[in-house]
């Protein structure tokens, strides 16, 4: 049974927002929508001020050192989007679970999203399964949804660049 439906979703958009930041509110607009967010408001300015602190939040999650660090930090997050978890069904989509406010602005949804989108992954899949890429000159952040949780790169072709890597200096020695 499949009851997270903010998890791997949210943390992705989160991702893909962290790793190239909207330049406007028309990009943050945009960028939200092909991720299958339904707004209802304008996006203004403020939205993207609010998001961009909200992946500065998030991306201290990505980077913490250990499980309890990261643990503490989501919390934190939580604890600023808080919320009671309910049901909607705005923009006649169906009826569905919101852990925010409807007439909250976009920001600030954005916000509750990456906290709890960010928890419930991290609970219900692994405290490890969000990171950068491992190659070292690559920074892409990523949430690991494959089914062993061993992800280690960004991409295929970072994977690939590793591996060729690891050859290489093998064969030199």
């Amino acid at each position: 049974m499949h009851l997270n439906p903010y998890g791997e979703d949210a943390v992705n958009l989160a991702a893909d927002l962290a790793n190239r930041r909207p330049a406007d509110p028309e990009e943050l607009a945009d960028r939200c929508r092909a991720a299958g967010l339904t707004l209802e408001h304008p996006v203004t300015p403020r939205d993207l001020d609010r998001t961009l602190a909200a992946l500065e939040a998030w991306e201290k999650v990505v980077d913490a050192s250990d499980e309890n660090e990261r643990a503490e930090l989501v919390n934190r997050m939580l604890a600023e989007a808080a919320a009671y978890p309910r049901l909607t069904d705005h923009a006649d989509t169906g009826w569905h679970l919101h852990y925010r406010d409807d007439r909250k602005p976009l920001g600030s949804v954005l916000f509750s999203l990456f906290s709890v989108g960010t928890a419930l992954h991290l609970a219900g899949r692994g405290m490890h399964r969000l990171r950068r890429c491992d190659v070292t000159e690559c920074t892409t952040i990523f949430a690991d949804t494959s089914r062993t949780g061993r992800r280690r790169y960004c991409s295929q072709r970072c994977a690939n660049r590793d591996a060729v890597r690891r050859h290489r200096a093998r064969s030199a020695a």
